[in-house]
């Protein structure tokens, strides 16, 4: 009888060693595992896929696993994170991020600067495709450009002349232009508003034309004949692209891991990827972004 009570006890301390060692190890896994997040994007395509590939592999090594959530429709990702359905997204402007908010009592904010999407002024071209013009400088008197009839774009379009010295604004680059805010055009240019998706096929009929990048691409325009494209500026800021998160994210549970994401999209890696593949459509657009000429 002693000999089992004996044998009782020591077994029952080995099971408890077993449940403790059983403990321990979970425990260990569970601060081993990494931290999800969820990133709301537009479906993937040619040029996004390599970019969130590096964005994933450098930020799996910071423990962090994006799980990316891909949309069709650009409202979509917003009311998923305005729903706490997504953690972050990263597909719009800081202008479309703000108009989205007003006409949705919308609290999403933008957490970090990402890329721009510049447009570009292209030469008009002659019967053989062969621009007509060169250097911005060699736009003639009278000259007639089209541009985007689109609120937003048209003024992104005329900012757009307006770094380029074509024109003179009397509004500022946080507010929207229309061609009545034309305060100076010394070389009287025809100014002309055109549907955003007719602008590329007007090339042949006009000196220059102001054409999104989307359009520019479906309708094969030569971006050698890119006259002048959006810098990285004040004017342009409001059509920078961002990671956007819910108003209060810093003090969520997933500050650190959208952090960490942010910090693995800032850096050279990425924006070398952007530039690659867009084919130098696209540009990096953060502070102290590399950007290759």
């Amino acid at each position: 009888m002693k000999l089992k009570k004996i044998l009782g006890l020591a077994s029952i301390a080995l099971a408890s060693t077993v449940i403790l060692a059983a403990c321990g190890g979970k425990s260990n896994s569970a601060k081993s595992d990494t931290t999800e997040l969820k990133v709301g994007i537009m479906t993937l395509d040619d040029s996004t896929e390599p970019l969130w590939d590096k964005v994933k592999e450098l930020t799996e090594k910071e423990g962090v696993t994006l799980k990316l959530v891909e949309f069709t429709d650009y409202t979509q990702p917003n009311e998923a994170l305005q729903n706490g359905e997504i953690d972050v997204n990263a597909f719009q402007h800081k202008y479309f991020l703000s108009n989205w908010n007003s006409e949705n009592d919308g609290t999403i904010v933008a957490a970090a600067d990402t890329l721009l999407s510049p447009i570009r002024l292209f030469s008009g071209v002659d019967g053989d495709g062969k621009a007509k013009y060169t250097d911005v400088k060699d736009i003639p008197n009278g000259a007639k450009i089209s541009v985007p009839n689109d609120a937003s774009n048209e003024s992104r379009a005329l900012y757009l002349l307006q770094a380029a010295g074509l024109l003179k604004l009397d509004v500022s680059g946080k507010e929207l232009a229309t061609i009545k805010n034309i305060s100076s055009n010394p070389k009287k240019l025809d100014v002309t508003e055109i549907n955003a998706e007719q602008t590329a096929s007007t090339l042949t009929s006009v000196d220059a034309a102001v054409i999104n990048n989307a359009y520019a691409q479906s309708a094969n325009v030569d971006y050698d004949t890119t006259l002048y494209k959006e810098a990285v500026d004040k004017n342009s800021d409001q059509w920078v692209n961002v990671i956007a998160a819910q108003k209060d994210w810093k003090k969520s549970d997933k500050a650190d891991a959208i952090k960490k994401l942010i910090k693995a999209y800032q850096t050279d890696e990425v924006a070398k990827v952007i530039q690659e593949a867009t084919k130098g459509v696209d540009i990096p657009a953060w502070e102290g972004a590399k950007v290759d000429n």
